[in-house]
């Protein structure tokens, strides 16, 4: 493993912003992962682990730490549908490569942009899927001890965009490899509105690369699909969580949305522990910003209303103020907190 010295990061991400990282080194095996714990402790850096770059903002100054870019190739086939994958392969790659064998389970994923080892972190997911759904276990590296564990699903603490990797546990742990527990010959998952759309008039059911090539297009329509020269895909993805609120938050929502915009329904949807998930992309819409507001070389997707871009030359300091300012603008029209769902790195 070699360490290098001030590599620019902004190249490696997928919004092209952020300084250098001070020290840097890639983990192509577990023991290159062990070796950059151990220069860490050594130099008592600070640590920053990078997958593909698809989720995070980092800072102008960059990271004056290690950044370790987990790069671990691989899969492993146990039995029928139980797959082992390398935390560095690329996502979308391996979601064709299950298609493509007729693995059910995460072609509703499909386009997604970055590595397997973010999708537990996240708890990645879209058009109906989570995979939480999947992942049977989690093979992970304690950043200070070097000791390495598996984690089996229950213990990873999967909620909506949420993991223990994110919240309870964040930095303890490096993920090296997971496992997914997939259906053979099983039949896609078309539940989510925008796919059910796509197919309506259909006369047989989509087989699993039909979903996977609708996902793509919806995904694509919407600028969230990345594809060389078009600047709106030059972003960290949806940059806000959908919210939960309380059963009577969201009546409370409904009723100011009537009062406020009497043909605008305020669209509202079942979530977890008896809590109402509400579009973010609405609550930003109704709120005043519309698709392709801009504020300087950085701005809101023309496509998608969730999605802040980089226009070209944009910096990190530029997203910020953004981000505060729709955050600042739905809360002051809704009392709604949007939080944010990239990584921020060096701030």
């Amino acid at each position: 493993m070699r360490i290098q010295y001030q590599v620019p990061l902004a190249p490696l991400t997928t919004f092209k912003v952020g300084g250098p990282a001070h020290h840097f080194a890639e983990a192509v095996t577990e023991s290159d992962v062990q070796q950059a714990l151990d220069y860490v402790a050594e130099h008592r850096l600070p640590l920053f682990v990078l997958g593909g770059g698809s989720n995070l903002v980092i800072a102008d100054e960059g990271w004056t730490g290690l950044v370790l870019k987990v790069s671990i190739p691989g899969i492993k086939k146990d039995r029928v549908g139980a797959l082992a994958v390398g935390a560095g392969l690329d996502w979308d790659s391996f979601v064709a490569g299950t298609v493509e064998e007729d693995y059910a389970g995460i072609e509703c994923l499909s386009g997604i942009p970055g590595t397997v080892g973010g999708t537990p972190v996240q708890n990645v997911g879209a058009y109906g899927q989570e995979v939480a759904e999947t992942i049977s276990r989690v093979r992970v590296i304690e950043a200070e001890t070097g000791r390495i564990s598996v984690l089996h699903n229950a213990e990873c603490g999967f909620s909506y965009r949420t993991s223990i990797f994110n919240s309870t546990q964040r930095d303890r742990y490096i993920v090296l490899e997971v496992d997914y527990q997939l259906q053979h010959h099983g039949r896609p998952h078309v539940e989510y509105a925008d796919l059910k759309k796509y197919f309506a008039g259909n006369t047989t059911p989509p087989t699993l690369q039909q979903t996977r090539d609708a996902v793509r297009a919806i995904r694509q329509s919407k600028a969230m699909l990345i594809v060389e020269r078009d600047e709106d895909c030059r972003s960290a993805g949806s940059f806000f969580k959908n919210p939960m609120v309380s059963p009577a938050d969201a009546d409370r929502i409904e009723a100011l949305a009537q009062h406020k915009k009497p043909r605008k329904k305020l669209p509202r949807f079942p979530g977890q522990d008896g809590l109402v998930k509400l579009p973010a992309a609405w609550l930003v819409e109704q709120a005043g910003f519309k698709k392709g507001y801009s504020r300087g070389p950085v701005a809101i997707s023309r496509k998608h209303s969730l999605a802040l871009v980089n226009r070209g030359g944009a910096t990190a300091k530029d997203i910020m103020a953004l981000k505060d300012e729709v955050q600042q603008k739905v809360f002051e029209v809704w009392g709604v907190q949007l939080h944010p769902e990239p990584v921020f790195v060096g701030f």
